[in-house]
């Protein structure tokens, strides 16, 4: 192809490189001069013109971009007409879009001139879609650029829709006392709206209890009529043992990988029995945010296979955008400030106590509450907050002259989420975390939890940090600033359990021995731990 400035007298039949105005004339940029248009430039006082002219062996870019069109195998996918040298690629079906990346790579390496561009491998389309298109950049290419690559297409599907396939899936969920019934109404409804997206079904939920062989059997039962099994597990996966690829197993399913390499999304499990994908559902999936679940689930339900070996592969790209409980949970980097506040959660009742407030008994002479509340301030609690409920006054008057916020919980009786709450809403603002200690717990030094606010910090503030006792979990926990919304979902005589196990979080344990378990619930506890306490007349 000749291309570049020419003379007016020999520009007729020349493709014009740029749009042009001139007199009474609007001529667009490809388009061919005829006789009548070089008249009326001339008559403008145009001379020369910038102008592209075909060689013998050229291809006109919409011929150009035709006949790659027609080398490509494609499936699932409508190939538009040529115009301006380019065609537009649209899906046929909604389903995930598929890419030959090597193909399409060797065909941009031919020749600068022809380009085809594409959507990500695997990305979400819907019907009408464009997924692809192909340009010829010149007005013209040499034929045999063309020819290359119509030989480098032979045989090989360039691009594809994997079509959604109208699935039915199943949905098991394992609860626990602590799981509060709304937790599971709203899995159901994220999980339903997901199917739905992906043009599918959900056809049955069963609801057991957080056991191997109650699961095994509620799969077995869903895998009957279904094409995919989901299985939430009330408590977070954290080995290939536990409950829910335990549960797969005893089924007679096989349990290809647990984890996965997307955050947030790491606590996969996929499965498969009989032939049909089982998966274990991480706890982010409870929420609509996009994570590692829907691209397994996605490829699932457009029939694409997914094995351990894709699953690993996730890893670069699986950095997703945040959940709405996190919005800065994993950044590695450790926080300019860091603060912990800590909170003395002292409001309970003692029930077990025959009528007496374990935390006004005495160690070496001091309080309990007062002991647990110095060991905050030595921890460098910013602040220490003293949750009081029952026996309040008693209570804060042991705690007379420490610099303690006083938190009154009014709403002490209903258990122990009321306490959480009240010691929420009194951490400042300047605080990214609030350890959460129980003031029953003697055997906890400043040193103890010295450590686990250590970590946090190192961990960037933004990580759940929780005692243990020989790798058992413990008290305190210590709960990052993203997950204070979330306690305030809980009711009851429950702590933050099912919020830290579900793994929307990480979570760091730190293994504190005998200091982690050792509460005074009882007299006898009381006294072996060191305590002494008047008990009232009978």
């Amino acid at each position: 192809m000749i291309f570049g400035e020419m003379p007016l007298d020999g520009a007729f039949g020349a493709i014009l490189a740029h749009s042009t105005h001139a007199g009474g004339l609007k001529l667009k940029k490809g388009h061919v001069l005829t006789a009548a248009d070089i008249t009326g430039l001339r008559a403008a006082g145009v001379r020369h013109v910038i102008a592209a002219r075909l060689e013998s062996g050229d291809l006109e870019e919409n011929a150009a971009a035709e006949k790659i069109t027609k080398s490509l195998d494609v499936f699932n996918v409508r190939l538009g007409t040529a115009t301006t040298g380019r065609v537009n690629c649209y899906a046929e079906k909604a389903g995930l879009f598929a890419v030959d990346a090597d193909l399409v790579n060797a065909i941009n390496a031919v020749d600068p001139a022809p380009t085809i561009a594409t959507l990500k491998p695997f990305e979400r389309v819907e019907l009408g879609q464009m997924v692809a298109t192909i340009k010829i950049i010149p007005f013209a290419v040499p034929a045999q650029v063309i020819d290359r690559i119509a030989m480098l297409a032979r045989g090989r599907a360039a691009i594809g829709v994997h079509a959604f396939t109208g699935a039915r899936v199943g949905l098991a969920q394992t609860t626990l006392p602590s799981v509060k019934t709304s937790v599971l109404d709203k899995t159901r409804r994220v999980i339903e709206a997901r199917i739905s997206g992906n043009h599918g079904e959900l056809t049955a939920e069963r609801r057991t209890t957080h056991s191997e062989s109650a699961l095994a059997e509620a799969i077995r039962e869903l895998h009957r009529s279904n094409d995919i099994v989901i299985a939430f597990g009330a408590s977070a996966v954290v080995d290939a043992g536990d409950v829910v690829p335990a549960a797969i197993r005893q089924v007679g399913g096989v349990v290809h990988h647990v984890g996965m390499p997307v955050d947030p999304g790491n606590l996969l499990v996929l499965g498969e029995l009989g032939g049909k994908p089982v998966i274990g559902a991480p706890g982010c999936a409870r929420s609509p945010k996009e994570n590692g679940f829907d691209w397994v689930l996605e490829r699932l339900m457009a029939n694409v296979p997914v094995t351990k070996e894709d699953v690993i592969g996730m890893g670069v790209g699986g950095l997703l955008m945040e959940i709405t409980s996190r919005p800065q949970p994993r950044d590695p980097r450790p926080s300019t400030r860091a603060d912990v506040a800590i909170a003395v959660l002292a409001a309970g009742q003692s029930t077990r106590m025959n009528g007496s407030n374990k935390l006004l008994a005495t160690f070496a002479g001091m309080p309990l509450i007062r002991r647990s509340t110095l060991t905050a301030i030595e921890a460098g609690g910013r602040p220490v907050i003293a949750v009081l409920g029952h026996m309040a006054e008693q209570c804060s008057a042991a705690l007379e002259g420490l610099n303690v916020v006083i938190a009154l919980n009014k709403d002490y009786a209903s258990g122990l989420a009321s306490s959480l709450q009240t010691a929420i809403r009194h951490v400042p603002a300047s605080a990214d975390g609030v350890l959460m200690l129980l003031a029953d717990m003697p055997a906890l030094s400043s040193e103890h939890i010295e450590t686990m606010i250590t970590r946090f910090r190192d961990a960037g503030g933004q990580s759940i940090v929780r005692a243990t006792f020989d790798g058992k979990r413990g008290n305190p926990v210590l709960l990052p600033r993203q997950l204070f919304d979330e306690v305030f979902t809980l009711a009851g005589d429950v702590g933050a359990r099912h919020l830290i196990e579900r793994g929307d979080f990480p979570l760091i344990d730190v293994e504190l021995g005998e200091a982690a378990a050792i509460d005074v619930d009882t007299p006898d506890m009381l006294n072996r731990a060191g305590g002494t306490i008047a008990l009232p007349n009978p």
